[in-house]
């Protein structure tokens, strides 16, 4: 991840009043907002966050802003302006480097810095996000953040605040897909239809049980295929037996080595 400070010389104090993230592996933005702006301060595209005291701008409001500041892809000589720039391809971070971040709507531009360099406060926010999630039942989701917490969301209480929600449940592909967004900020169905952390906590009913809990319960309750046939005190040949007359069943199918729930192994001992 790649780090920028973003300076808006219209603001009096020349302080940063943001900061950017740049994931560069999957090619994702994050910009987090100083705390200290308001709504009169704060770029108009995230005015409507800051007045919700929301300062951490989800992904897609994040990439907006930089597109504005950047030659769109489909503009007529893009290929003679990339090859001018030593560009193989289009990229809105090096585009956005080469501009210094500027554009004509406002005073802003970046500068890049090191993560280390950032506010604590700012650095912090990342403390509590989602670190793993998966679904349950027919419409909720399990979340498991980074300050020790489990949270279960209904997701059908969320499709009025987000209507693309309803798709997902009807959709049991889609709904299964749900991973973890860019730097866990928030939880992703499809690649596409996003739900940022913040709703995840003030929807999620809390769970009593620990991150810690999740990890001791993978680590000593699943097996893979040599820790099973030696509990079962059986061959492969007899694993696969069980396994094709459906008294013992991998956890995920399809994969070069099984893995299995203890509890299932054990079973078909007694």
């Amino acid at each position: 991840m790649k780090a920028y400070a973003i300076y808006d010389e219209d603001v009096e104090v020349k302080c940063p009043i943001g900061y950017l993230y740049y994931y560069d592996k999957c090619n994702e933005f994050i910009i987090e907002l100083s705390s200290e702006l308001d709504k009169w301060n704060t770029p108009l595209l995230f005015s409507s966050y800051v007045e919700n005291n929301i300062y951490t701008i989800p992904k897609a409001a994040s990439l907006l802003w930089v597109k504005e500041r950047v030659i769109p892809s489909g503009r007529q000589n893009i290929g003679s302006i990339l090859k001018n720039h030593k560009m193989k391809q289009y990229n809105e971070m090096k585009l956005l480097e080469l501009s210094g971040g500027r554009c004509s709507q406002d005073n802003c531009y970046i500068k890049k810095v090191e993560y280390e360099d950032i506010p604590l406060e700012i650095r912090k926010r990342s403390e509590d996000n989602v670190l793993e999630c998966f679904t349950s039942g027919e419409h909720d989701v399990i979340c498991v953040f980074g300050d020790d917490t489990v949270r279960r969301v209904d997701l059908t209480k969320l499709i009025e605040m987000n209507g693309k929600i309803a798709s997902v449940l009807k959709n049991n592909y889609v709904f299964r897909s749900v991973k973890v967004g860019v730097g866990g900020y928030s939880i992703v169905f499809n690649e596409t239809i996003e739900i940022e952390k913040w709703i995840l906590k003030k929807a999620g009913i809390k769970i009593n049980i620990s991150v810690k809990d999740f990890y001791h319960f993978t680590r000593e309750n699943i097996v893979d295929t040599a820790k099973a046939c030696e509990i079962l005190g059986c061959s492969k040949q007899n694993l696969t037996y069980l396994i094709n007359k459906g008294k013992l069943k991998p956890i995920k199918p399809n994969l070069k080595e099984n893995l299995f729930f203890r509890g299932d192994v054990e079973r078909n001992r007694w």
